[in-house]
């Protein structure tokens, strides 16, 4: 890799219940770190109505290309007779058709993951077969490539947010030799790692259904074993770093600023 690679990741927009401020100015922001992939792990609507679906698609048409998205739990129908039937007919119109991506760009092999089943109600799954996918896409990335696998539920949460089939999904990560893993859900930004595999969770990008902190999202920026993540967050003047984090995956140490 002759530069850093750099990847946006945004997830938790829930348009509908959006704070305006952070919707009108997200796009801009995302576009100046310039990334070679943007990521949006799921939660991209609040109720997973069609206005508000089509909104979501405004924004990802502003967000610099490739995006790769996910579903979260809030962009399933919820009191709907649809959830049954037809639980991702809106996300397949308006987002993507496939509901586990691929994203292939120079330097960059990227998964996207559908964690969450229609008869769950809030929490994940990952399934054996998915599992197999992650060996199978992943694993046979090209040697240098960054290998980047996206889901909306983060797989090392615990007791009761703990992804149903976690197991089989880290055991996967480990073989296809995953580089990030990337999440949300929660609200709260996070970066931990675990072996030699970085997890990051984003924050809320633009609800207003903050949890302890700002709106924020993350540049994630990655250069021969060396992670930066730096955090984006939301101020009355606009957006502005937050924390910064660096992990050497060699090491299996990170530091904070």
């Amino acid at each position: 890799m002759n530069r850093p690679v750099i990847i946006a990741h945004l997830s938790d927009l829930h348009l509908g219940a959006h704070d305006r401020a952070a919707l009108a100015s997200i796009a801009a922001d995302v576009a100046a770190a310039r990334p070679a992939l943007t990521v949006v792990t799921g939660d991209l609507t609040m109720r997973a109505r069609e206005r508000e679906f089509r909104h979501v698609r405004e924004l990802l048409d502003q967000l610099p290309a490739p995006v790769l998205a996910v579903t979260g739990n809030h962009d399933v129908p919820l009191a709907d007779w649809r959830r049954a039937l037809q639980p991702y007919d809106r996300w397949k119109s308006w987002i993507d058709t496939d509901l586990e991506p691929v994203r292939k760009v120079p330097g960059i092999t990227a998964l996207g993951l559908q964690s969450m089943p229609r008869w769950r109600w809030k929490n994940g799954r990952v399934t054996s077969r998915q599992a197999g996918e992650v060996v199978r896409v992943l694993g046979a990335a090209p040697t240098g490539d960054v290998r980047v696998l996206a889901l909306h539920h983060p797989p090392l949460a615990t007791g009761t947010a703990a992804l149903l089939g976690r197991r089989h999904l880290l055991a996967a990560v480990r073989a296809a030799r995953v580089d990030l893993l990337l999440a949300g859900h929660t609200h709260v930004p996070d970066v931990r790692v675990l072996g030699h595999q970085v997890f990051v969770v984003a924050g809320t990008a633009t609800s207003h259904r903050v949890r302890g902190s700002a709106c924020s999202w993350s540049v994630i920026s990655v250069d021969r074993g060396e992670i930066e993540v730096r955090e984006r967050n939301l101020g009355p003047d606009g957006w502005h770093l937050g924390r910064v984090v660096h992990v050497r995956v060699s090491a299996g140490a990170s530091s904070e600023r």
